[in-house]
């Protein structure tokens, strides 16, 4: 990843005209928000014990996956990001409007697709108990894994789901990487815009955090939250996250498109900028996000950052370095309400800052341990932060349309 930036002092404005919100606290924009001044935390310690998992809310995929046959052959994940797509679109008007779902762009931040457990520990017993003759593991690959789960494993499968269901059929394009790719997706989305190369765009990621293969996975670098939930910041030497099942999508489009449409924003994003340090040594993190800073262009002395911190060491320490810092910044974890969305945090932290200018306040602080305060004014501009768990630095400036 190169340190590329989208300036604001390019031509073409991006306006986030749509979002779409399936998250542990909800679906869509009100139930989230509430869930948020509520200072909600939804968590299960028991189900995927002794790690802690922020579950997806209740939903009904039928109101925006209506065909059954469209579910069944989607994973968990996939339905997820379908369905914020879904409400992204409808926030943004443009549900089922055929001439522009046909031009649209859409960017996505994926990740793997799912184990088949019950195959995998099949497999894994007749191993253990001898009863493996040749060629067996390949029989049981070809009998027990249909194509359709196979094709399921490919990380472009969610941009397609959400081109046959809602009809996106623009250009596509997918990023893996974890929290990385969340950042390319929306800085490449407004490259693209500020060109004049796209008028509008999908942007976003989804995650299905109550995954055990996942769970294993991270366990292996020891960065699973366990036994007790704390907020983001107050977790020391207990470290990890705690993984979260989400999806965020975001409607942008230039100004003129917008406008032309008669849409309305929600607020504009004027710059994106990337980075990738090695870590080698301490203070990498917190270099890299300094230099992000100065490469954002008219921030104001006073305002707010989201930041999808994930409460895994040493990224987290190092980010709250660069975080003291800006002492009158209000900041926001995303990661204490929501759990670790992994491609999702970034895509996640640009929505909450774009309904924050929206609805003229920031949400309250949820933590215990008092690096989040209060902000009693309207903020005009916030500072959206992503620095992933082992790799990848990222930030993004939302700003109110003037």
């Amino acid at each position: 990843m190169t340190d590329t930036s989208t300036s604001k002092t390019e031509a073409t404005e991006a306006w986030i005209t749509g979002i779409g919100l399936a998250t542990s606290l909800g679906e869509g924009l009100e139930a989230n928000w509430d869930g948020l001044t509520e200072r909600r935390v939804n968590v299960d310690d028991k189900g995927f014990a002794p790690y802690l998992v922020h579950p997806l809310a209740p939903v009904s995929f039928d109101a925006q996956i209506p065909k059954k046959g469209d579910q069944r052959q989607m994973e968990a994940w996939q339905r997820i990001g379908t369905y914020a797509a879904g409400l992204a679109l409808d926030s943004a008007g443009i549900k089922g409007n055929k001439d522009i779902l046909a031009r649209m762009d859409m960017i996505v931040a994926a990740g793997g697709g799912e184990r088949d457990l019950a195959v995998d520990s099949a497999i894994l017993n007749a191993e253990a108990q001898g009863n493996s003759a040749p060629g067996f593991l390949n029989e049981r690959l070809m009998s027990d894994l249909r194509p359709t789960l196979f094709l399921a494993q490919l990380s472009n499968l969610l941009a397609g789901n959400i081109a046959i269901v809602h009809g996106v059929t623009g250009s596509s394009r997918t990023f893996m990487g974890e929290e990385a790719a969340g950042v390319d997706a929306a800085r490449i989305a407004l490259a693209r815009i500020a060109s004049g190369q796209s008028d509008i765009a999908l942007v976003g990621a989804a995650h299905n955090g109550e995954r055990k293969d996942l769970l294993v996975l991270y366990e292996f670098g020891d960065f699973n939250l366990k036994d007790k939930f704390a907020p983001v910041w107050a977790r020391g030497k207990e470290s990890g996250f705690a993984l979260g099942s989400g999806g965020a999508f975001l409607v942008i489009e230039s100004r003129k498109h917008a406008e032309a449409r008669g849409a309305k924003p929600y607020a504009r994003l004027t710059q994106v900028v990337a980075d990738r340090v090695s870590r080698k040594s301490a203070g990498d993190v917190t270099t890299s996000l300094s230099k992000l800073w100065s490469q954002l262009d008219g921030v104001e002395g006073q305002g707010a950052i989201i930041t999808g911190a994930t409460g895994a060491e040493p990224a987290t320490s190092e980010e709250r370095a660069f975080l003291k810092a800006h002492p009158e910044f209000a900041v926001r974890a995303t990661g204490t309400s929501f759990g670790h969305t992994m491609e999702t945090q970034f895509p996640l932290g640009l929505a909450l800052a774009a309904l924050s200018i929206s609805k003229g306040k920031l949400f309250p602080p949820n933590d215990s341990a008092g690096v989040e305060i209060e902000m009693t004014k309207a903020p005009s501009q916030i500072v959206v932060v992503g620095a992933g768990h082992w790799r990848g630095e990222g930030m993004a400036l939302v700003e109110a349309v003037r």
